[in-house]
C-alpha cells in the first residue's frame, strides 16, 4: 500500500468522524471463559488462546501468559502504527523488528510482600528499522507513531478500569 492508497481508504472515514464525532466512538471487546485448572481461554478474533499462570507464579509454561500478551499487544499495535505512519509519510521501510520487555516483581501478585507492586514496574519498547530515511524523518516517524499507537498511549496515560461481576448458578 502506498500513501495515496492509504489516504483514499481513510479519507471518507476521517470525513465521517469530523461530521459525526460520535461515530468514532467504538467499543472494543475481548471475551474469555474460565478453563480447567488455573486458566482462561480468550477469543482473539482469529483463534482461541488459553492463558494461564506464568512459571514464576506456578504455571507450567504451556499456556500463554497474560503479561506476555500485554507486551505482544504493544508490539503489534506499535508495529502496525509505525507501518501506517511510514506509509503516510512516504518513508520506505524494508523491514523492522520490535521487542517489548517488562519488569515484574512476582512477590506482589503472589502476595508474598504487600509492599511489592502488582503489575509491571517498567516496560521498554525497542524498535529497529531497516530504512535509508534521514534521521530527522525517522524521528518524526517515531514521534507520530508514539502519538497514534493506541496500546502505547493507553499504557503511558493509564485509564480508569471498572470491574463488574455477577454470580450465576
Amino acid at each position: 500500500m502506498n500513501a495515496n492508497e492509504l489516504r483514499e481508504i481513510q479519507a471518507p472515514i476521517k470525513d465521517r468522524y469530523r461530521q459525526s464525532p460520535d461515530a468514532a466512538l467504538i467499543t472494543l471487546r475481548a471475551d474469555g471463559e474460565l478453563a480447567d485448572g488455573v486458566a482462561c481461554s480468550v477469543a482473539t478474533g482469529k483463534a482461541m488462546v488459553a492463558a494461564g499462570l506464568h512459571p514464576a507464579s506456578g504455571g507450567t509454561g504451556m499456556l500463554a501468559c497474560s503479561g506476555d500478551m500485554l507486551l505482544q499487544a504493544l508490539v503489534a499495535c506499535a508495529g502496525v502504527t509505525i507501518s501506517a505512519v511510514a506509509t503516510a509519510l512516504e518513508i520506505e521501510l524494508r523491514g523492522g523488528r520490535l521487542r517489548a520487555e517488562g519488569d515484574l516483581d512476582f512477590r506482589g501478585t503472589l502476595g508474598v510482600d504487600k509492599a511489592a507492586p502488582v503489575g509491571f514496574k517498567a516496560i521498554r519498547l525497542e524498535v529497529e528499522l531497516d530504512t535509508d530515511a534521514a534521521a530527522d524523518r525517522v524521528a518524526k516517524l517515531m514521534e507520530l507513531s508514539e502519538r497514534y499507537c493506541v496500546v502505547y498511549q493507553t499504557l503511558c496515560g493509564g485509564v480508569p478500569v471498572a470491574v463488574a461481576h455477577t454470580i450465576t448458578s
